[in-house]
C-alpha cells in the first residue's frame, strides 16, 4: 500500500478552530491565535487524516472521548521541539559561577542538588546541564546531583531516553567533548553517554496542572525556557504558581531570553548574576 502524502489543509469553519482552540487551551494552556491559523489547520488535517476521520466533527468526537489516546497523539503534534546542545550557555554559566555556590551553602550534609528541566523537548536540555556540570564544575564529584527532564510531548520524552542526535543539535559542543561522551553510530548520528542517560530521570508534566506538578518537589534549580511564550496571561501565572512551589527556598528558575517572570508573577524576586538574570523563590517562604 501505497504511503499517503500529508494532505493539503481543507477548510475548517472559524468556529470549528475556535472551538479546537478552546479544548487545547484548556488541556495544555498553549493559546493560539488566528495568526497561527495555517499551522493549526495543517496539524489538524495530519491528525484527522491519521485517525481515518472524516470531517472536522468526527475528528473532534473522538478527540474529546480520548480514542486511542488521541489527545495525547494531538498534543505531540502541536508541541515545538527544536533546541541543541548548550542553549542559551549563559545561563549555564551563571549555575556553575553563581547559583550553585549559594545552593550549596544551604545544604546539609549528603542532600542532594535537584535540577529539573521542563520542558525538556528532546533530551538536549538535561544531558547539557549534566555535561556543563562534569566539564566546568570542580565539585560536581562532591554531591549527589539529580537532574530530572520533564515534558508535555510523549514522543520527545521517548527520544530524549534514546539520545539520539545529528549534526545539528551538537553544532555548539567541541570535538573533544562529543569525543568523550558520545558514540558515532553507523548511520551517521550520535548517540549520548549510556551513563549520562541513565542518571537523568524522564517524566511526562504538564505545567498548568496542579495535581500533576504536586508529583515535583524540592528542585534547587528550574530551567523553564522558552514555554511560557505559548501560553496566555492566566496560563503563564497558574504554571508560574505550580513551578514556586516546586521550588525548595531559595531555589532559582531559568527563563528563556525572551520571557521575563517579572511580568508574570510577583512571587520571584529578580537575581542579577554576571552571566544571567534570574529569578528566585524568597528564601524566607518556608511554606
Amino acid at each position: 500500500m501505497a504511503e499517503r502524502d500529508t494532505p493539503e489543509p481543507s477548510a475548517i469553519a472559524p468556529d470549528e478552530v475556535q472551538r479546537f482552540c478552546e479544548f487545547l487551551y484548556r488541556r495544555t494552556g498553549m493559546s493560539f491565535s488566528e495568526s497561527k491559523r495555517y499551522f493549526i489547520d495543517r496539524r489538524l488535517n495530519e491528525r484527522i487524516a491519521a485517525t481515518g476521520s472524516k470531517s472536522f466533527q468526527a475528528y473532534f468526537s473522538l478527540l474529546r472521548a480520548d480514542a486511542e489516546h488521541e489527545i495525547e497523539h494531538l498534543i505531540n503534534s502541536f508541541t515545538v521541539n527544536e533546541t541543541y546542545f548548550y542553549r542559551e550557555d549563559a545561563q549555564l554559566r551563571c549555575l556553575t559561577s553563581g547559583m550553585l555556590d549559594a545552593i550549596v551553602s544551604r545544604k546539609a550534609p549528603g542532600e542532594p542538588i535537584r535540577i529539573w528541566s521542563v520542558p525538556c523537548s528532546t533530551g538536549e536540555e538535561p544531558y547539557s546541564i549534566a555535561l556543563w556540570l562534569m566539564e566546568n564544575w570542580p565539585q560536581v564529584d562532591n554531591f549527589n546531583i539529580e537532574i530530572v527532564g520533564s515534558d508535555i510531548d510523549t514522543k520527545a520524552l521517548k527520544a530524549a531516553v534514546e539520545g539520539i542526535y545529528g549534526d545539528r543539535a551538537l553544532m555548539r559542543l567541541s570535538p573533544d567533548i562529543i569525543a568523550r561522551y558520545f558514540t558515532r553510530l553507523d548511520d551517521g548520528r550520535y548517540q549520548i553517554d549510556e551513563g549520562l542517560r541513565e542518571s537523568i530521570e524522564f517524566s511526562r508534566i504538564n505545567l498548568i496542572d496542579t495535581a500533576d506538578m504536586a508529583r515535583q518537589r524540592d528542585f534547587d534549580v528550574v530551567f523553564c525556557r522558552n514555554v511560557l511564550i505559548y501560553f496566555d496571561d492566566a496560563s503563564r501565572r497558574a504554571a508560574a504558581e505550580n513551578l514556586y512551589d516546586c521550588l525548595r527556598p531559595g531555589g532559582y528558575i531559568c527563563l528563556g531570553h525572551s520571557e521575563s517572570m517579572s511580568r508574570i508573577s510577583p512571587l520571584f524576586r529578580v537575581c542579577r548574576f554576571p552571566d544571567a538574570i534570574v529569578y528566585q523563590k524568597p528564601e524566607a517562604d518556608h511554606g
